[in-house]
C-alpha cells in the first residue's frame, strides 16, 4: 500500500513539474529537447514563439523559433518554403538556419542567435538617424546579403529596419524570410505584400513584378532612413503615402552628400527597368568607400582554398567526442548531424567578427560570397553566358519593333505590363491583329495541337544593356524554336546571318 502511494506521488509531482517546465518555468536548468536547453521567451509573431536556448555540446547560445505542427494549409506551405530558403542561403549577412527539429507537436527552427536585437532599435537609441561611414557599413553588409539572395534567385519582399538584425559586434544580419519567394525565369509574383513604408510603386499599383527591382528599392528606403532619421515616403493617411510612392516624390536633406543624394535617387525611380541593379549599386562611388570584404564583389576566379575545412573547428567538435574523419566526410557530403551543428555553431561563433589580418581574410572574403565554400569547388571556366536577346537600344523603342515584328509574324498578344506580354501564335493561320490597336486579345478558342503560348519580358542587363526573354508556356517545342529563330532573325539580323 504504502508502494502504491509512492508510486502515486511520484507521478503527480513528475506530472506538475512537466507542467510547470511547459509553461515556461524560470528554472535555470529549462526545458531540454533534442539536445537544447529552451530558456526564455525573446520574440513572439505571428503563430510562432522564440525562445533563447543552449547548444548542450559546444554550450553555444541559439535562438530557436517554435512553430506548432497544426496549422492552416496556407500557413504550413508558407513554413516549409521559409525553411527550404533558409537552408539555401548560407551567407554572414543572413541569419544561419543551422537545423530543423521536429517533435510530435511542434517544428524548431535553430537559428543563429542575435544578440544586439533589431537595426531599428539600435537607431533610435542612437538619436533617430546614423553618421554616414556607419550608415554605409551596415548598408555595404546589407547589399550583401540581399545580393546573395537574388544570386540564389531568391526574393525576400519585406526587407526592412526590423528584420535586421545586429549580432555581438553589431554586423547586420537579414532575417524573416515568412514572406520570401523563389524567382523563376519568365514568371511575375503579383502579391502585394511587406510593409507600405518600404514597399515599391509596383507593389503599391498591384503590377506583376520579377522580384530584384522591389529589394532594391526597400534597400533604398533603409538606406534614406538610415541617414535621415525618417521615411522618405510620409504622409497623414494611406492614401496620400501610396501616391507619393507611386510617384517618387521625396526631399533630400541637406546634411546628406552628393554620393549618398545620388545613389539614393537612383534607387528610388518609379519605373523599375530604369531602377538601378544590385551590380550597379556595388559599383557606385559613394558604395565602394570604406569597402568591408564581406561586401566586395564576387572575384572572377577562386583559389584552390575555397575547399578547406577549418581544421581548428574541426578538433573542437573531436574534443566534443566526435571523429576527425566523421566530421570530414560528414562536412563534404553536406550532411546534417550532431557533428556538423557542433561545427558550425562553433565555426560561426569563431567568425562573428569581421576578420582583418591577412592570413584569415582569404578565408572569410571567400565564404562571403560562397557559403558553400567547404564543399563545393569552384568552376573550371568563369561562366560569360547571355542569355536572352541583348540589345542596345531604349526598351520602350525596343518594344515597339517587337509588337511590329510579332504582327508580321501573325502573333498575337496581351501586354500584361509595359515590357511584359503574352503571346499567342497558331501555325499557318491568316493574319489575325487588328489593325490601329495597341494589342490584340487573346482568343480561348484555338487548336492545341498547332498553337503556341509563350512569354516574352525585357530585362535589364550588365552596361546598359537590355535583354528579351522568351519562355514557353504551353506547345509543340518545335514550334517555340522557330518563333524564337524568326524573332532573332528580325531583331539581330546580323547575328543571325553569322549561325547559317
Amino acid at each position: 500500500m504504502l508502494f502504491s502511494y509512492c508510486k502515486f506521488e511520484f507521478c503527480r509531482l513528475f506530472r506538475l513539474e512537466l507542467f510547470r517546465e511547459m509553461e515556461g518555468s524560470s528554472r535555470s536548468v529549462g526545458r531540454r529537447r533534442s539536445g537544447y536547453s529552451l530558456r526564455k521567451i525573446i520574440g513572439r509573431g505571428g503563430f510562432a514563439e522564440v525562445k533563447l536556448a543552449v547548444h548542450t555540446l559546444t554550450g553555444v547560445e541559439v535562438a530557436i523559433k517554435i512553430i506548432p505542427r497544426k496549422l492552416a494549409p496556407e500557413s504550413a506551405k508558407t513554413v516549409k518554403r521559409e525553411i527550404n530558403i533558409l537552408r539555401l542561403l548560407v551567407h554572414p549577412h543572413i541569419v544561419r538556419l543551422y537545423e530543423v527539429v521536429v517533435t510530435p507537436t511542434e517544428i524548431h527552427l535553430v537559428m543563429e542567435l542575435m544578440k544586439n536585437g533589431e537595426l531599428y532599435n539600435y537607431v533610435v537609441q542612437h538619436g533617430g538617424r546614423l553618421g554616414e561611414d556607419e550608415a554605409r557599413r551596415f548598408f555595404q553588409q546589407i547589399i550583401s546579403g540581399v545580393d546573395w539572395c537574388h544570386r540564389n534567385r531568391i526574393v525576400h519582399r519585406d526587407l526592412k529596419l526590423e528584420n535586421l538584425l545586429l549580432d555581438r559586434h553589431n554586423n547586420v544580419k537579414i532575417t524573416d524570410f515568412g514572406l520570401s519567394n523563389v524567382m523563376r525565369d519568365g514568371r511575375f509574383l503579383k502579391e502585394s505584400c511587406g510593409s507600405r513604408d518600404y514597399a515599391a510603386p509596383e507593389i503599391i499599383s498591384g503590377t506583376p513584378y520579377a522580384g530584384p527591382e522591389v529589394d532594391v528599392w526597400s534597400c533604398g528606403v533603409i538606406l534614406y532612413t538610415l541617414l535621415c532619421g525618417a521615411f522618405p515616403f510620409f504622409g497623414e493617411n494611406p492614401t496620400i503615402i501610396d501616391m507619393k510612392i507611386k510617384k517618387g516624390v521625396y526631399k533630400c536633406p541637406s546634411h546628406m552628400s552628393p554620393g549618398a543624394m545620388d545613389l539614393i535617387s537612383r534607387i528610388l525611380v518609379v519605373d523599375p527597368i530604369a531602377r538601378i541593379t544590385m551590380p550597379e549599386i556595388r559599383q557606385h562611388p559613394w558604395f565602394q568607400q570604406h569597402l568591408l570584404p564581406s561586401a566586395s564583389p564576387l572575384s572572377s576566379s577562386l583559389p584552390p582554398s575555397v575547399n578547406l575545412i577549418d581544421e581548428a573547428t574541426v578538433q573542437k567538435v573531436v574534443d566534443l567526442g566526435f571523429k576527425a574523419k566523421t566530421v570530414i566526410e560528414s562536412l563534404q557530403a553536406s550532411v546534417q548531424n550532431k557533428a556538423t551543428v557542433s561545427y558550425f555553431l562553433l565555426l560561426d561563433t569563431d567568425n562573428q567578427a569581421i576578420r582583418t589580418s591577412p592570413q584569415n581574410n582569404l578565408l572569410q572574403m571567400d565564404a562571403v560570397d560562397h557559403p558553400g565554400v567547404y564543399f563545393r569547388a569552384p568552376p573550371a571556366v568563369p561562366q560569360k553566358w547571355i542569355l536572352g536577346i541583348q540589345s542596345v537600344p531604349a526598351p520602350s523603342g525596343r518594344m515597339a519593333e517587337l509588337l511590329r515584328i510579332l504582327q508580321e509574324l501573325n502573333v498575337r498578344w496581351k501586354k500584361i505590363g509595359n515590357y511584359n506580354i503574352k503571346c499567342l501564335w497558331l501555325h499557318q493561320i491568316s493574319a489575325c491583329s487588328e489593325p490601329n490597336t495597341s494589342y490584340t486579345y487573346i482568343s480561348s478558342e484555338t487548336s492545341a495541337q498547332h498553337s503556341l503560348k509563350f512569354e516574352i519580358q525585357m530585362y535589364k542587363g550588365q552596361e546598359d544593356k537590355y535583354l528579351l526573354d522568351l519562355q514557353k508556356v504551353s506547345g509543340p517545342s518545335l514550334l517555340f524554336l522557330e518563333i524564337c529563330f524568326s524573332l532573332a532573325g528580325r531583331l539581330l539580323p546580323q547575328n543571325l546571318a553569322s549561325l547559317v
